[in-house]
């Protein structure tokens, strides 16, 4: 029987902030699969949450890393040199904007707001990608996670739209530049699914409501589904993949849009 096999691994997953997390999901996976964990956490307040999972999951390290905060990525990736001397997995799984530029126009977006969603947002994992390589120097996998929002207009989605889609198209290159050193770059697209981070958009049950709806699968998915599909990103199973977007939303980015009678756009059903 054939088996995802992650032992011997080492992974890094950045984002975990409670156990809905799906950083949490993927980082469950990634243990059960074998591989040795670095958890990371945010701050003190975020802390006593993902402590006791990383205590769980046996992570190996257990840090702090606030990535707006000036040296604290590179302590990160200092301490796995000093602990591990080198790396095969990153999960990224960090997204931030204020809460009027969430909650607001993007053609209300201030400049400092839209630097600071992209800085913490995107750029960091272009410099996950900078401190990773050294590291991957047999190989390794990267990955990110981005949503339906970077590439068509969701409602209440705002500045995080082109920021994801900044992302995406980091994806792309940073797997062309690492591609020959055997780093392979990919996002996994989730559906939405209920996470903390989820809970600052606007309306956001309605967009449960419209995948359960649309998607073709009918449902929403779970963030069980977004752990399995980055073991897979994880794994030796997917060594030809790179630079890709992987949709996990049970299908609804497919469905294109319909004109009704009277002229107004809708989903296909």
């Amino acid at each position: 029987m054939e088996i995802l096999d992650l032992s011997g691994r080492k992974a890094l997953v950045v984002g975990v902030a409670n156990e809905h997390s799906l950083a949490w999901a993927a980082a469950q996976h990634f243990r059960s699969a074998g591989a040795a964990l670095a958890l990371t956490y945010l701050n003190d307040k975020a802390k006593p949450y993902v402590e006791p999972l990383a205590h769980d999951a046996e992570a190996e390290l257990f840090l702090p890393c606030d990535v707006a905060v000036a040296g604290q990525l590179d302590a990160v990736f200092d301490a796995i040199r000093n602990k591990w001397g080198r790396l095969d997995l990153v999960f990224h799984s960090i997204a931030w904007a204020r809460k009027e530029d969430l909650h607001g126009r993007l053609t209300d977006c201030s400049a400092d707001g839209f630097a600071e969603s992209m800085l913490i947002s995107c750029h960091s994992f272009i410099r996950m990608a900078k401190l990773a390589e050294p590291l991957m120097d047999k190989g390794g996998s990267l990955m990110t996670l981005s949503f339906y929002g970077a590439e068509k207009v969701v409602d209440h989605y705002n500045v995080m739209g082109p920021v994801k889609a900044a992302l995406e198209a980091s994806v792309r290159y940073l797997a062309h530049e690492l591609g020959p050193k055997n780093i392979r770059v990919n996002a996994i697209s989730a559906g939405a699914v209920a996470t903390r981070a989820a809970s600052g958009i606007a309306h956001f049950d309605d967009l449960l409501n419209e995948t359960m709806r649309d998607a073709p699968l009918r449902r929403s998915i779970d963030s069980c589904e977004i752990g399995r599909t980055a073991l897979l990103l994880a794994s030796d199973y997917t060594t030809a993949v790179t630079g890709e977007i992987l949709y996990a939303d049970a299908g609804f980015h497919i469905e294109g849009m319909a004109f009704t009678e009277c002229g107004g756009a809708r989903r296909s059903p």
